[in-house]
């Protein structure tokens, strides 16, 4: 299986840090975030990837001249402004029967081999991977009398799932692509969804989202060694 990683945006939301380099660049423990996600595929047996890139091309090029010979690399120019269902869209004749799809800028220890065999296991057309809603504020638990009796420290919330990307899709997706299907977010998933296509893998360890610089900086401390817990066993719980 081919995996596509979609690293073509402005990463605005790590400005003024992405003026200089696109957010994939970005570093986590001395490396680019881009190289920790796809050794997290490479770790599982899955070395062929496709680089959907568009902002800054260039760096994203000379990037992947540095990564192994035993992978095969494709980086494929996108567009500036393409939007991230428009990117998927314009790979769809070039991945195969099946692909895996991922952003550039989430890490996780997701098990890979069974993601690919719970999306084979269903009728739908696509699969992404949740994980449990990180909060971004600690939680108080209280009694009924009023009384608090503990602090949680940004607890995951299980009752509440998010997208953590990492998507399994058949190639007969893009027939089923809204239009203009340019936004994977807020246009293509959720039509998917409507068509009883969409369905979820949940991931029960270890995932963060590199959003922010300070995100990267996050992550950075988790590392031992220039590696982090996205390099655990696949699917161990944290």
């Amino acid at each position: 299986m081919r995996t596509v990683i979609l690293c073509g945006g402005k990463g605005t939301r790590a400005y003024p840090h992405t003026l200089e380099v696109p957010k994939p660049l970005l570093e986590v423990a001395e490396r680019p975030v881009l190289a920790h996600l796809m050794e997290i595929y490479a770790a599982q047996g899955f070395t062929d990837f496709v680089l959907a890139a568009g902002y800054k091309i260039e760096m994203v090029e000379a990037f992947a001249e540095t990564l192994p010979s035993t992978w095969t690399v494709e980086v494929a120019d996108t567009g500036w402004d393409t939007n991230t269902g428009g990117r998927v869209r314009q790979l769809a004749d070039r991945v195969g029967d099946e692909f895996f799809l991922t952003y550039a800028d989430g890490l996780g220890n997701v098990d890979l081999v069974a993601l690919a065999e719970f999306h084979r296991s269903h009728p739908g057309a696509a699969t992404l991977t949740t994980v449990p809603l990180p909060s971004q504020y600690g939680t108080i638990d209280v009694d009924d009398d009023g009384r608090i009796r503990c602090f949680r420290e940004k607890p995951r919330l299980p009752d509440h799932r998010i997208n953590a990307g990492f998507f399994v899709m058949d190639a007969r997706v893009v027939d089923l692509w809204p239009d203009p299907g340019e936004d994977l977010e807020r246009d293509v998933l959720p039509g998917l969804g409507a068509k009883g296509e969409l369905f979820a893998f949940h991931h029960p360890g270890f995932w963060k989202s590199m959003d922010t610089y300070k995100d990267a900086c996050d992550l950075t401390a988790l590392c031992t060694d220039r590696t982090g817990p996205w390099l655990d066993r696949p699917g161990a719980p944290m």
